[in-house]
């Protein structure tokens, strides 16, 4: 979106001495600029959404990369509005430049980002910060680009009809604001699902500068020299040329970087309503990977030791014939479940139906659940985790299992809040145990201890525990960088049970094949070492991670 810039110290005479000799009325070149300002507007706000959306996608925390992309564009637009002074002389000839320009720099942004962390994120050193750099300068190029628009747009209105400064300014930022909307509401709506990010921004600079281009060389093409036009023709054609065949080539880009991003076994990659969901090997004895949103969730060599420590020890604790399951969609944590000797009912909340149809009918993932979903005590709810809890029956589940993304990562926030685990232990029976995924130990006790003291916030008492993973290179939690000395080394647990009692840690229930209740007593230990004093809780409105 443009911002607003400062208008011309009242009595400054025109530059120019007379009206421009347009090919139309005036009336109609004014609407034919406005026109122009809407379309601007509109991918503008396109390219500021595609620079947080793959920020949040490929480095993490959705907030902080937000705050980030936005804070230095806003800069940058006041810098480009004071840097466009310098064009009024030349305003059509620069602004046919700057959206040349524009289209060319925010319709490869996607592309050229997603290059870097396909390819030089996994190098280590100053290098597995290339994507942070490059989004930086992203985003100070395009704010400087935009804040440059309005002023030179506003030189060309004038140049149509003079008008006092207010009336040109309330016209220009309605037609900004309407367009913003627009662009805001087609970036979620009909580009992501219909192009991807990809095409969708190669396609945007395409609309932008067919628009600048129609309206200098078509409105103002008297304003210019013959050398300009030609100049501004070519050059346009010629990044046209660039964003079709890059829109061309773009399929083949996609499946080259995910190979390097996931390695050749990547079998399946789709994008549901909710997140990407990439599987990679599964079949032909090769172990399977399955990452939501370029976050490993589950890895082959370790899917089990994960999965049985956060089911056995809870299903372990008491009765269990009632099991809830928040999260867990790929299947896996019911399998573990549906083992057990006395699970009559598994109730699955699951946001993702995609992720569900993938762990029914994908070879590898079903053979990965053990069909659990074929199994008639498991009954499939779609909805938000904390949505569905709000209306869920109280006392009606013996074990409930909070089989979750990391707390760090900012669209599950809430599903680690002490209000989240007061609507658990709403729908705990007597006696009911609530079992959490808290984030590694190791690396991250902070945001561990949190969960834990969130949990106390919440009238539960904790049992801590954690176990060891190999290194995978990829992050689990809310950085994205592929630099595997940042990936997780464990997985950390929090067994709860409501009151002042913390529930023991016992293996009973199933028959697991890599816990021991010897090695889950020194898992409690080595993580009790870690513990850190004195946090707060995390709320809705508070969040702590």
């Amino acid at each position: 979106m443009i911002e607003p810039h400062a208008p011309a110290p009242p009595r400054v005479p025109p530059h120019w001495t007379g009206p421009a000799r347009l090919p139309v009325r005036p009336g109609t070149g004014r609407f034919l600029v406005l026109v122009c300002v809407f379309v601007c507007a509109a991918c503008g706000l396109v390219y500021e959404l595609e620079l947080v959306a793959f920020a949040s996608y490929l480095m993490g925390d959705s907030v902080t990369q937000a705050s980030v992309v936005l804070s230095v564009m806003v800069f940058a637009m006041g810098v480009g509005s004071l840097g466009a002074k310098r064009l009024r002389w030349h305003a059509a000839a620069g602004f046919g430049a700057i959206e040349t320009t524009l289209a060319l720099i925010g319709g490869c942004s996607a592309m050229a980002l997603y290059a870097v962390f396909a390819w030089t994120g996994g190098w280590g050193g100053v290098w597995a910060d290339g994507p942070r750099f490059l989004l930086v300068a992203f985003s100070l190029a395009i704010g400087l680009l935009i804040g440059a628009e309005v002023p030179l747009l506003m030189e060309l209105i004038q140049r149509i009809r003079l008008q006092d400064a207010g009336g040109a300014v309330a016209d220009l930022f309605a037609a900004d604001y309407v367009g913003a909307l627009v662009g805001g509401l087609a970036f979620p709506f009909l580009l992501l699902p219909f192009l991807g990010q990809l095409t969708g921004a190669l396609v945007t600079g395409t609309v932008n500068v067919v628009a600048g281009g129609a309206l200098v060389l078509g409105l103002f093409r008297r304003d210019l020299s013959h050398r300009a036009r030609w100049t501004l023709l070519l050059v346009g054609l010629t990044v046209l040329g660039v964003l079709a065949s890059a829109a061309a080539l773009a399929g083949d880009f996609e499946r080259a970087a995910r190979h390097a991003v996931y390695g050749q076994d990547v079998r399946v990659a789709v994008q549901t309503d909710v997140q990407e969901v990439v599987l990679a090997g599964g079949t032909g004895g090769k172990p399977l990977d399955l990452f939501l949103d370029g976050r490993l969730r589950v890895g082959g060599r370790d899917e089990r030791r994960y999965h049985e420590a956060l089911v056995h020890p809870a299903l372990s604790g008491g009765a269990h014939a009632r099991v809830l399951i928040l999260g867990g969609g790929d299947g896996m944590a019911a399998r573990e479940v549906l083992g057990a000797r006395g699970v009559r009912r598994v109730d699955l909340v699951e946001i993702d139906s995609g992720l569900v149809r993938l762990a029914r009918h994908d070879p590898g993932l079903a053979a990965a659940n053990g069909h659990a979903y074929d199994d008639p005590r498991v009954h499939v709810v779609t909805a938000d985790a904390f949505g569905w809890l709000r209306g869920a029956p109280a006392s009606a589940y013996d074990v409930v299992i909070a089989d979750l993304p990391d707390p760090g990562i900012t669209a599950s926030t809430k599903l680690y809040s002490q209000e989240f685990y007061g609507l658990a232990r709403h729908v705990l029976a007597p006696g009911g145990r609530l079992v959490v995924h808290a984030g590694a130990v190791t690396t991250r006790p902070r945001v561990f201890w949190t969960v834990a003291a969130t949990l106390r916030a919440a009238g539960f008492a904790t049992s801590p525990y954690r176990v060891l993973g190999h290194d995978s290179g990829f992050a689990a939690g809310p950085d994205r960088s592929a630099d595997a000395s940042r990936a997780p080394h464990d997985w950390g647990f929090l067994l709860a049970a409501p009151g002042p009692t913390a529930p023991p840690l016992r293996l009973g229930a199933g028959h697991p094949r890599t816990l021991t209740r010897a090695g889950l007593t020194a898992d409690a230990t080595a993580a009790g070492r870690t513990w850190i004093p004195g946090l707060p809780a995390s709320t809705l409105v508070h969040p702590r991670y």
